[in-house]
């Protein structure tokens, strides 16, 4: 039962206090923190890449580097931040790595497993909608899917960092090295970009 509770007690802490007791050694909290961010970690670079076959071990890949240089945050309430930042150098190691840019193509939507989900499935998906009606809803899904993954690059980056990641304007320009002025014109232009998209397939 202490155990339990203990386990418990650790889920309702906040981002920031776990933070904290990972850097100190904590391993439960380092535990909690992996789990909490491993979903992010992978919608994030399931928005930035059309690469499925290697999006498990690069999200492991992720995760460890966030461990291994926990203690370098000074300020715990930048975590968030700091970790996009390890999630975009990554992101554009493994594109100079392939020795190209972001194939724009159709995706399908992936498993569950390993308790990963797509975030927009929690949007969309209702248990007691009728056959059809959760048919249309998750050809939506695919729809927004696709519109994301066809955006030009930077809008793409800037919209996977506010709307998936939750980063503030100014966290992600310093993360995308630009002014905060860029970060919502680009943001803007990505949400009529989609608006466009989407008005072409509920007509």
């Amino acid at each position: 039962m202490a155990l339990f509770f203990n386990k418990q007690s650790y889920k309702n802490r906040t981002l920031e206090d776990i933070v904290v007791l990972a850097q100190n050694d904590d391993l439960q909290a380092l535990d909690e923190l992996i789990k909490r961010e491993q979903k992010n970690i992978y919608a994030a670079l399931y928005y930035l890449d059309n690469d499925r076959e290697n999006i498990f071990d690069n999200t492991q890949e992720i995760l460890f580097r966030m461990c291994k240089n926990l203690k370098k945050i000074k300020n715990p309430k930048s975590f968030k931040s700091w970790l996009n930042q390890i999630i975009m150098h990554y992101y554009y190691d493994v594109m100079r790595k392939k020795n190209k840019t972001p194939q724009m193509v159709p995706v399908e939507k992936f498993s569950t497993d390993n308790d990963i989900y797509n975030p927009y499935e929690a949007l969309f998906t209702d248990k007691k909608r009728k056959p059809d009606e959760s048919s249309l809803l998750k050809e939506l899904d695919k729809v927004i899917t696709n519109a994301i993954l066809q955006l030009p690059e930077q809008l793409k980056i800037a919209t996977v960092l506010r709307e998936f990641q939750g980063l503030s304007y100014e966290e992600i320009a310093n993360v995308t090295s630009s002014n905060i002025g860029t970060v919502k014109s680009r943001i803007a232009r990505a949400r009529s970009k989609l608006q466009e998209i989407l008005n072409e397939y509920i007509k």
